[in-house]
């Protein structure tokens, strides 16, 4: 991969359902000055993605069931928006205070299906979902920078997830459209001729955590960054879901 640059878009506006984001999207970039050329990388945050499809769900609209109200208790979390959890997910696989962790309904594993409340307004009684299928969404908003831009170009969809070994979350590609999602280097040598085993670099991760870095995760308002040489021609047909480890190899379940 060549050399990176990421740059953070300021001036994004507040994201309202319907929203024409790759149109808002094209249009920050143009009032920032950074014009994609072939082979950049636009990532853009989770949240302007839900919003823009409407994902936002009101609490008073939701009636907890028996199942959400224990888990509930056990968690310590408002049973709606435990309701929302389980709507949202395969499985629940582990439960504590303060957080259920959950196999979603797109096969990430993270906690409480993703729902956020932060940085949402009136977010006392809303929740925001995640996109019913990210890649999707990368897909449609690559479709359209493309075609505005007149370059090929790569997006990624990121969203800050826990790790089942370290703290602190870190960003991650939970769609992507146009960037290897992993590269394989199994079969290739190391620098002393011995043959790679089992090296797969997490590329399109690799790119959201330094994207979601810049973005900031607080009040700074910024979900959109321009990555200068990020996307890859050998990408075609990868998706997010690529790096998604089959359950018979997870460790952790």
């Amino acid at each position: 991969m060549n050399d990176l640059r990421f740059s953070r878009i300021p001036g994004f506006p507040l994201i309202e359902p319907g929203a024409d984001l790759a149109g808002l999207i094209a249009s920050a970039l143009r009032a920032a000055g950074e014009i994609p050329r072939a082979g950049d990388v636009v990532a853009v945050a989770q949240k302007v993605v839900s919003k823009a499809e409407g994902r936002i769900v009101r609490l008073a609209t939701v009636e907890p069931s028996d199942r959400a109200r224990d888990i509930a208790r056990q968690a310590d979390k408002d049973p709606r928006v435990v309701e929302l959890i389980l709507r949202e997910s395969r499985s629940v696989i582990r439960v504590s205070r303060g957080v259920i962790i959950t196999e979603h309904n797109t096969g990430v594993i993270l906690a409480n299906a993703g729902i956020d409340r932060s940085n949402l307004a009136g977010s006392d009684e809303a929740a925001l979902l995640l996109p019913l299928d990210p890649d999707a969404s990368a897909a449609r908003l690559r479709e359209r920078l493309q075609s505005d831009f007149g370059v090929p170009l790569g997006v990624i969809v990121t969203d800050s997830i826990g790790r089942a070994w370290r703290l602190g979350t870190v960003g991650t590609a939970i769609g992507c459209a146009g960037v290897l999602a992993l590269n394989d280097l199994r079969g290739q040598r190391d620098l002393f001729g011995r043959q790679l085993q089992v090296s797969e670099v997490a590329v399109a991760d690799s790119l959201a955590a330094a994207a979601v870095l810049v973005m900031g995760e607080a009040a700074e308002g910024t979900p959109l960054v321009l990555i200068r040489g990020g996307a890859d021609p050998h990408a075609t047909g990868q998706t997010a879901r690529n790096a998604l480890r089959p359950p018979d190899e997870d460790l952790f379940r």
